[in-house]
């Protein structure tokens, strides 16, 4: 009944010049009132609280919008710079207008998302778009250091290679549960040199490069996966093509990209 009346009296506030406080109090005092009204019409009672929940909805996804425009309008002047090292890993030209750089972990259910959309913005910018992958392996996954560690020691052997492993690892991430061995059967299945690679996955380069990602991932407020920069503007979590879409419109007016 307190929720209940808490509902009313934020509705009558916003319908009149009653303040939220008089309202609350009154149907305190008369609690009748509210009663002889849910009798005489629940259904319809149902239907306006049902409206009224629809609109504040409605009204926070606007604000959330303006919010974020606001955002991208001011990374836009003020952009991120992620390294983009000689040796990275680029799926797409090298010199594309629009870098979009991905901070994951392999095991996050919400990272198997990010990569569809990356992997959507890739085929709807083609050439336009360079994407590179990073990592951020979350301590409460077991098999998400593991998996960077052999993506970063593909690497060594073969950007393409890292890449299938990557796609391999995302579209079947269940896989994961059965720990180094999954991990080993995919990197067969690539032909990668199964010697070497156990080799690099043990090295400092390996270590200290996803180290690198982690500390740089810190650094730009990524505290959980996904994480995005396209083209300096951040996108923390799990976004729709739609919101990438709206950053690349953004950087086109301001005369940021030309595509």
């Amino acid at each position: 009944m307190t929720k209940l009346l808490l509902v009313i009296a934020i509705a009558l506030s916003l319908a009149s010049c009653t303040s939220e406080k008089q309202v609350a109090e009154m149907l305190k005092k008369n609690p009748d009132i509210v009663i002889d009204a849910l009798k005489a019409d629940p259904e319809k009672f149902l239907d306006f609280l049902e409206d009224l929940t629809q609109k504040a909805r409605e009204l926070q996804a606007k604000r959330q919008e303006r919010k974020s425009k606001q955002e991208v309008e001011d990374r836009i002047n003020n952009p991120l710079s992620p390294e983009i090292r000689a040796d990275e890993a680029i799926l797409g030209p090298k010199d594309a207008p629009l870098t979009l750089v991905e901070y994951s972990d392999f095991e996050c259910p919400f990272c198997s998302r990010g990569y569809q959309t990356a992997m959507a913005l890739k085929k709807q910018y083609g050439d336009k778009i360079r994407f590179i992958f990073k990592h951020l392996p979350l301590s409460f996954h077991k098999n998400a250091m593991p998996a960077a560690q052999y993506f970063e020691a593909l690497r060594l052997q073969s950007v393409d290679k890292a890449f299938a492993f990557h796609n391999k690892i995302f579209e079947n991430q269940e896989g994961l549960r059965k720990g180094e061995k999954f991990l080993q059967d995919t990197a067969k299945s690539l032909g990668a040199n199964m010697a070497k690679l156990a080799k690099d996955i043990k090295s400092d380069a390996v270590k200290n490069r996803i180290a690198e990602d982690m500390k740089e991932a810190q650094s730009f407020e990524m505290s959980g996966t996904p994480g995005f920069i396209i083209n300096g503007v951040p996108v923390r979590g799990a976004y729709p093509v739609t919101h990438f879409n709206m950053i690349i419109d953004e950087l086109k007016k301001a005369g940021k990209v030309k595509l």
